[in-house]
């Protein structure tokens, strides 16, 4: 068994709390007995990302423009989600089918991952949509626009290596969900 120890919380205060970006300021007592009274977190909602696949073997990813960067990322549909509200398989089929117009036939959870457990709150969960077809249009939040791309499964590797597809969560997902493919 681990002698390692959870940090205590001593005090707690949301130093900004407005819908789109939410920090919270704590004041902790590590193991040790030291004491840091500016630890900030980012409190932010949990994430669905699908890996879709086609019938032919086609990924679906989406092109967007990031400002947090300031630039184009070829990415795996995705959203923010609460689990209060909606089930993560259900913001997943939903968050599809509004940026691409795609419903999958069989969706499958591959895991959830953290991203950034030392400042973030969150989780995102990862599934693989199986046998997607189009049924409609996109449906894009105002600050979404998006570009539907193809990209054939055994192309998606050297897009990795040549840095076209450089997201983190998009990569971990990749990399799951074509596990799960060809274990199939």
């Amino acid at each position: 068994m681990s002698k390692l120890q959870k940090w205590q919380i001593l005090n707690s205060k949301m130093v900004l709390d407005h819908p789109w970006c939410q920090v919270r300021q704590d004041e902790v007592k590590l193991p040790s007995g030291t004491i840091i009274d500016d630890y900030f977190l980012n409190i932010r909602p949990d994430i669905v990302l699908v890996v879709p696949i086609t019938a032919n073997r086609e990924l679906i990813f989406v092109r967007q423009y990031r400002h947090g960067v300031g630039n184009f990322f070829l990415e795996l549909p995705a959203g923010r989600f609460d689990p209060t509200q909606e089930s993560a398989e259900d913001a997943g089929l939903r968050e599809l089918q509004e940026e691409t117009g795609y419903v999958a036939k069989n969706l499958t959870k591959i895991s959830i991952l953290y991203d950034n457990p030392s400042k973030d709150t969150n989780q995102i969960h990862l599934f693989l949509a199986e046998d997607v077809v189009k049924v409609g249009e996109q449906n894009l939040d105002i600050t979404e626009e998006i570009e539907v791309v193809f990209i054939p499964v055994e192309s998606v590797l050297e897009k990795i290596i040549q840095g076209e597809i450089s997201v983190a969560g998009t990569i971990a997902a990749l990399f799951l969900g074509l596990k799960l493919i060809t274990d199939k």
